[in-house]
């Protein structure tokens, strides 16, 4: 766990990787403030911190108070982020998204109407201050749409660079747009993007490939969640669909691929076995596994089934989490109650073992 370890151009001191987790701290504009950049710094000992969610456009919006990259505004209020992350010699990179069906026209100025490959809604709801809202039934997305999205993540990465960070993370996973593709059972497209598990790959494919030429391969990373049910997600063949797929990603030399593991270790072996490259983990190979802990993700290190594994609650309770593994423990116990939205409570508050002592 405290070997170094090399991941595209970045050297990580450790293979301690703190997890995306939204956080919902960034205002109604899509701008963090100086609590993110203190939340992230304190961070900083985790060989690679991968950020909350990101949108890389208004459409891309799923949740209230998410950030984006996809304004200057949004961009200028990243960089004190990177600046606070790397003046404590940690590393960063910014998690890109587009929720596709997972959004509501209540996030967007102009009302507009949430995209998907197809027209089929994830039977889900979002949080609003009004309550619950039902996710409506997506617009199914046009060629041009799908060029358009490709666009937003590639200037979303542009973006990102200029904001300071050492690379992004394509979000293929939980259900958004790229992993709604994926999915037969929210893609029911009969064109290029649709029916065949090549058709279906085909979109994250190009994006992939899109922002690899715009920022360099070795700044990109992706990550996927076979067989998870977030959001309404159904796939009926995801053992030949992520086969195919990492297969395919691999021509591209990538900076690594993370998957976010939900019982399935034997899909994460064959992900293994397929992918040449820096594979992270996020851990969770039995029902008991919930959330990750430092001994889980030790196991699978020590498994060889993963290069580097990522942790999300244990990093949020614990910003010193690789000097607390070190001494073996305490932890902090997460306050769920403020996982999403408020103060600082829940999120710059949690004492390291020198401010306990």
């Amino acid at each position: 766990m405290f070997d170094a370890l090399t991941v595209g151009k970045l050297e990580l001191p450790n293979r301690l990787v703190m997890a995306p987790m939204t956080r919902s701290r960034a205002n109604d504009a899509g701008l963090v403030g100086a609590s993110a950049a203190e939340y992230y710094a304190q961070r900083a000992s985790a060989g690679l911190i991968i950020t909350e969610a990101t949108q890389v456009s208004e459409l891309g919006q799923g949740y209230v108070l998410t950030p984006g990259l996809h304004t200057d505004a949004q961009v200028a209020a990243w960089l004190p982020v990177t600046e606070a992350v790397h003046a404590e010699g940690g590393r960063i990179v910014a998690q890109l998204v587009h929720c596709g069906r997972i959004g509501h026209p209540s996030l967007y100025a102009d009302g507009a109407h949430p995209v998907g490959p197809s027209p089929i809604a994830s039977g889900e709801q979002m949080f609003s201050a009004a309550g619950l809202l039902d996710h409506p039934t997506p617009r199914e997305m046009g060629h041009d749409d799908i060029r358009a999205a490709i666009a937003d993540f590639v200037g979303a990465a542009r973006n990102a660079l200029d904001a300071g960070f050492d690379g992004v993370e394509l979000h293929a996973a939980n259900g958004f747009l790229l992993h709604q593709f994926l999915a037969d059972g929210a893609n029911t497209r009969t064109d290029e993007y649709g029916g065949s598990i090549e058709n279906r790959i085909r979109f994250t494919l190009e994006v992939v490939a899109a922002v690899a030429e715009a920022i360099g391969p070795e700044r990109v990373g992706v990550r996927l969640s076979p067989g998870i049910t977030f959001n309404g997600i159904a796939e009926s063949d995801t053992t030949e669909l992520y086969t195919a797929l990492v297969h395919a990603l691999a021509r591209t030399p990538l900076a690594y691929l993370h998957v976010f593991e939900i019982l399935t270790r034997d899909i994460t072996r064959l992900i293994r076995a397929a992918w040449p490259g820096v594979l992270i983990v996020c851990a969770h190979p039995t029902p008991e596994s919930f959330p990750g802990t430092p001994e889980i993700a030790a196991a699978a290190l020590a498994d060889g089934v993963a290069d580097a594994v990522a942790l999300a609650e244990a990093w949020l309770a614990n910003p010193d989490l690789p000097a607390r593994i070190k001494a073996g423990g305490p932890y902090n116990t997460a306050d769920k109650a403020t996982f999403y939205g408020g103060d600082e409570r829940g999120y710059t508050d949690y004492p390291t073992l020198d401010s306990a002592a």
